[in-house]
């Protein structure tokens, strides 16, 4: 009984499958919702560290001191030198007189500070660099320039916010990648027990002619259409959880240095992965699941 691909058939198929098994059906949807909901969470996450990390990055920034004996005119003449090194995003010249207030800034109830003459401070720069991973090498060729006598890099702090940045990706994508294996097989094992009712019928359009094509597509619609629904249903439960989560720690007095993304403006990436997600874990749940049916 071969026949050629008819989608409406498929469709109708599927979807009538879907209602005839309606318990099954609600079940898989709601183990979708719940794996989808567990991979979103621990990627938000990720997503806002690596986002206060990136921050704290931006503001890293170390400093290079200028010989004593150099005029500020001479002192400004090594800026270009400096915008020249690889990685050097932003440099900015800070004379002695504006370091010396830096300094006095706070202090000026501290008679020992108050006198102070701006010649006891160098002339310096404050350098940003665009990779904070490649911050050491840059170091290193800011201090081989003629003029710069010394430099103060808080390197290990550097190296710091490299390393929890590695850590929380790396563990972020072990967990979702774990979460995705379990949830491939919940589907299929749930998916499986509404086909194990149909096993008769199947079985008797094997019989009767039916390709493997013919009887696995309306599955895999019904497949497509339960990943779809779970997607769209975890997608606006993520939306509310990370809300309510958002507004419990911007309200917190103990997490004011904690930044959290607005969740608008995560959208356009979220949408689209949990659709994507949901889809392939209902296609690939349901092509799982009725493997062993299809061999009679």
């Amino acid at each position: 009984m071969a026949k050629k691909f008819d989608l409406g058939y498929y469709c109708s198929e599927g979807v009538h499958s879907i209602f005839t098994h309606g318990f099954m059906s609600f079940a898989a949807v709601c183990m979708i919702v719940a794996c989808l909901l567990i991979m979103g969470s621990f990627s938000l996450v990720a997503v806002n560290l690596d986002n206060m990390l990136g921050d704290l990055e931006a503001e890293n920034i170390f400093l290079a001191y200028v010989d004593e004996t150099y005029t500020e005119e001479q002192s400004r003449a090594l800026q270009s030198e400096i915008e020249a090194v690889p990685n050097v995003s932003d440099v900015t010249f800070v004379t002695k007189g504006e370091a010396m207030e830096d300094y006095k800034a706070g202090r000026e109830n501290n008679p020992l500070v108050a006198d102070l003459p701006d010649e006891v401070l160098r002339d310096r720069f404050e350098i940003h660099v665009k990779d904070i991973e490649q911050m050491e090498a840059a170091v290193e060729q800011v201090k081989l320039i003629p003029g710069i006598v010394n430099t103060r890099a808080a390197l290990d702090i550097a190296q710091g916010f490299v390393t929890v940045r590695n850590i929380a990706a790396g563990v972020a994508i072990v967990l979702v990648s774990i979460l995705a294996v379990v949830s491939l097989f919940i589907i299929a094992n749930t998916t499986k027990l509404a086909f194990f009712y149909r096993r008769e019928e199947i079985a008797i359009m094997k019989m009767c002619g039916a390709t493997n094509a013919f009887i696995r597509w309306p599955f895999i619609v019904q497949g497509m259409i339960l990943g779809l629904a779970g997607a769209v249903v975890a997608f606006f439960l993520q939306w509310g959880v990370y809300e309510l989560v958002s507004k419990a720690v911007i309200q917190s007095d103990g997490m004011s240095l904690v930044t959290i993304l607005p969740f608008t403006s995560l959208i356009v990436n979220i949408l689209p992965v949990f659709c994507g997600a949901g889809l392939l874990i209902g296609v690939v749940g349901s092509v799982l699941a009725i493997r062993k049916f299809l061999q009679v």
